[in-house]
Formats: structure tokens, C-alpha cells, sequence
């Protein structure tokens, strides 16, 4: 979501005359997208804010400004702390105000001041985003598009609903012009956003509230959209209309996102997640019952507080009875301001340490072995771009691993049979079969 959104603030900064630079030493303006979700997200950002004070100055030696911003999560939990610890900064604004940022630049030149803009506006601020797409130019075959902002979920570990706000979702008008608008720029592959993009409920055109489900349907009916894919979904959000999507249309790829965080109910209700560790399980048996070829993607915390040892081995049941082709793991760390942050038994980090290791290793052998189950095969291929190698192009399988063939450039943007050869450590690679366009 943080690449859609820069994307998107870079549109917005357009018709000032910025556009983008590859170094900073270079920029009339530098912007720092922040999340914080991660651990210590804050301190890296005024670590780095620390590295670009120096550029400032010395641009201001030469007589040229710069202009520092903070967006995104980090700018909407510390504020004003950003402005005390670092006064060389002259915007903060939070995710929900970037629309507004031309006129933050106007202040801050005119007033010679910081300005900060952390509120929850009202208003939508896509509906005062500039028409185009996010935005697309020619050699980008791939896009993601947000459709749903902000959380109405408040798991004990997580500050997403203090800075992102309420659960909110576009109008369907809106997504379906945006998506037609990166067709036409040659977008194949389209991947939904959300903080829940499951519990998408836009209003339609014919002025009931849609689905995910019914949105997916109407984009893949788009000319040029081969592919959905949409994430971070939350199992409580998997509607029986989206688990018979996955079934019904051949452009939602056969592969899920759907973070569980723990295997424990005892765990699961601590991190007030509303589902146990067998509504999952249900749900993954129902998709797969639609869809055999399902793969699936989660999140995992280990260390949350209270967590026993008996709790961590139903977590690592749970991966051995799903089996995941990918799944990101992390060490529970502390979030000022969520309820887990202050709740006693702490787990000491030495164990972490150990359980995320053996959850990791665990991990990495189910992406491995799904990986093997493709070698052999002939599956379709986006290609998205050339790779490392002289003569070889790069694109993506429907179960998002990076795939590498030697093929001529032409064929960049297309979709094709690959016999795949190989497995290797994080892509795989193979041999095309023929160069037929799939669609």
C-alpha cells in the first residue's frame, strides 16, 4: 500500500512541476513513506532523517531548498514528536491527508514553517486524487490499486486502526475507472489493496454496497486484465461469495494471503483475532475444495504475550496441517499504545529468537517442497520485465513466484506457457513452451 500511495503522491506533486529523481542529493523535495508495523519503525525514521538533514544543508550552501516530509503511519503515530526531535522537517502528514499535500507545500514556502496534517478528513481522499493511473508507463504490465483503507479489528498487536483509521472502502466507480485507466496503459495483472481488502463494501453504481467478490467479477470483464490478485485479507472477511470467486473466475489467481498469526486459540483470543485455529482450517479446507490448486500465503507472531510452549506447538501443527507456499514470520515487538504492549508475561527474547527460527525453518522447507511440486509442469507466465542474465526475461507464475527464461524482449507484457526446469532458492526457472499468447 505504501507504493501505491507514493505513487499516487507523486500525481498529486505533478502539476507543481516535481517529478521523480533517482538520489537525494538531487531532490528539490524528499518524502519519507513510513510504515510501523515493523519494530522500531520510529528511530529508523529519524535515523534516516538524520542522513538527509546533511543533504539539506548542503544544498542550502549551494543556495538551492529542500523540502522533508514524513508520511504515511510513522508521521500519524508521533506527530508533533517528529517536528521537536527533527525541526528541519517541514511537512508531516499522515496517509489520509496526501491528497492535501500541494497545499501543505504552498504553506510551508509561504510561511517559511513547518506544517503538520494528521487528521482523519472526512472526505475521501481518493475522490480528490487526480484521474490517472498510479501512475502507469509503458513497460509496467503489473499494478496495484488500494480499494480499502483502515481496520475496524483492533488485534492486541497492531496499530493500524489508530493509524489508519476506520474501515472505509472506495466507490465502485471510482475502482473500476482507475483499473480501466491502467488497462489502457497496458496494465495485465492487477493486485487489490487493502488493510482488510476483504471487507471491501463500495457502493456500486445501481446503489447497493458490493462485495469483493462482485467488484473482482466486474474488473475481470475489463479488456486487457488478465490477472487479480488482492491482499492482506483477514479470515473473518472470507465470505462464502469470495471463497466461490476463487472457484468461478479464471482471472483471480490461485493464490491467498490469508495471515493467521498464531495456531493457539488460547493465543488467537489474547491477540483478539475473532476466529480459532478450526475456522481457519475450515476455511482453507473450503477453498481448496473450489480451487485445488490453491496455494496460500500468511503472517506469523511468535513471543506474543503469554505464549507457552504448548502454544507454539499448535502454531507449528496448524503450519503443518495448511502447508504454505510462502508465509513471512516475526518476533512479537512491542507497539506504543496497543493493548499487548503493556500486558504481563512478556516473553523473553532469547525464546523468540529460538521459536522464530524453528517456525522459519519450518516454513522454508513447505515453500521448497511446493516449489519441487512445479517442476515438471507447464504453467502460464507474465512477463513483467528482462532478467539479470544477457537474453533472459523475468515474470511471475498465478502463484506469484518470480519465473526466468531465455526469450527475446518482444514477448515482454505477455503471458505464456513455461515448462518450468527448475527449482531455485527463491524463483524458478524454465524453458518456454511456444510463443502463443495465452489471452
Amino acid at each position: 500500500m505504501n507504493v501505491y500511495d507514493s505513487a499516487r503522491m507523486s500525481d498529486v506533486l505533478r502539476p507543481l512541476g516535481y517529478q521523480p529523481v533517482d538520489l537525494p542529493d538531487s531532490a528539490d523535495m524528499i518524502i519519507l513513506n513510513t510504515c510501523h508495523i515493523r519494530d522500531k519503525a520510529a528511530e529508523k525514521v529519524f535515523s534516516e532523517l538524520g542522513r538527509l538533514r546533511k543533504i539539506k544543508e548542503a544544498r542550502k550552501e549551494n543556495g538551492e531548498q529542500t523540502i522533508i516530509a514524513v508520511a504515511g503511519c510513522v508521521a500519524q503515530a508521533e506527530g508533533q514528536e517528529i517536528l521537536t526531535r527533527a525541526p528541519y522537517v517541514d511537512i508531516v502528514l499522515g496517509p489520509q491527508t496526501y491528497h492535501r499535500l500541494p497545499e501543505m507545500v504552498a504553506r510551508a514556502a509561504r510561511a517559511g514553517g513547518a506544517v503538520i496534517d494528521t487528521e482523519f478528513p472526512a472526505e475521501q481522499k481518493f475522490d480528490f486524487l487526480p484521474d490517472t493511473a498510479a501512475p502507469q508507463t509503458p513497460g509496467n504490465y503489473t499494478a496495484f490499486l488500494t480499494i480499502q483503507e483502515g481496520c475496524d479489528k483492533f488485534c492486541s498487536f497492531c496499530v493500524v486502526p489508530y493509524t489508519r483509521g476506520a474501515e472505509s472502502s472506495r466507490s465502485v466507480a471510482s475502482v473500476l475507472a482507475e483499473a480501466q485507466r491502467m488497462a489502457d496503459s497496458g496494465v495485465r495483472e492487477i493486485c487489490l489493496l487493502g488493510q482488510n481488502v476483504n471487507a471491501y463494501h463500495g457502493e456500486g453504481p445501481d446503489g447497493q454496497v458490493w462485495t469483493l467478490a462482485r467488484l473482482a467479477a466486474t474488473l475481470a470483464d475489463i479488456p486487457g486484465i488478465l490477472r487479480i490478485r488482492y491482499m492482506t485479507s483477514h479470515p473473518r472477511d472470507m465470505d462464502d461469495s469470495l471463497i466461490t470467486a476463487h472457484r468461478d473466475l479464471p482471472a483471480l489467481m490461485p493464490f491467498l494471503h490469508l495471515p493467521v498469526q498464531a495456531g493457539s486459540d488460547r493465543i488467537l483470543q489474547a491477540m483478539n483475532r475473532g476466529h480459532t485455529a478450526d475456522d481457519y482450517r475450515d476455511i482453507v479446507r473450503r477453498l481448496r475444495e473450489v480451487r485445488p490448486d490453491l496455494a496460500l500465503s500468511s503472517d506469523f507472531i511468535v513471543g506474543h504475550p503469554g505464549e507457552t510452549d504448548e502454544d507454539f506447538e499448535a502454531t507449528m501443527q496448524l503450519v503443518r496441517d495448511v502447508r504454505f507456499a510462502l508465509a513471512y514470520s516475526f518476533k512479537y515487538s512491542q507497539r506504543p499504545g496497543t493493548p499487548a504492549a503493556g500486558a504481563p508475561f512478556q516473553v523473553p527474547e532469547d525464546v523468540k529468537d529460538a521459536r522464530l527460527q524453528a517456525l522459519q525453518a519450518l516454513l522454508r522447507e513447505q515453500q521448497d517442497a511446493f516449489n519441487d511440486t512445479l517442476v515438471g509442469q507447464t504453467i502460464p507466465v507474465l512477463f513483467t520485465g528482462e532478467g539479470r542474465k544477457p537474453g533472459q526475461i523475468t515474470g511471475r507464475s498465478p502463484w506469484l513466484q518470480p519465473v526466468h527464461v531465455s526469450g527475446p524482449r518482444h514477448l515482454i507484457g505477455q503471458e505464456l506457457p513455461v515448462r518450468i526446469t527448475e527449482r531455485l532458492t527463491n524463483s524458478l526457472g524454465g524453458i518456454l513452451v511456444e510463443e502463443t499468447v495465452y489471452a
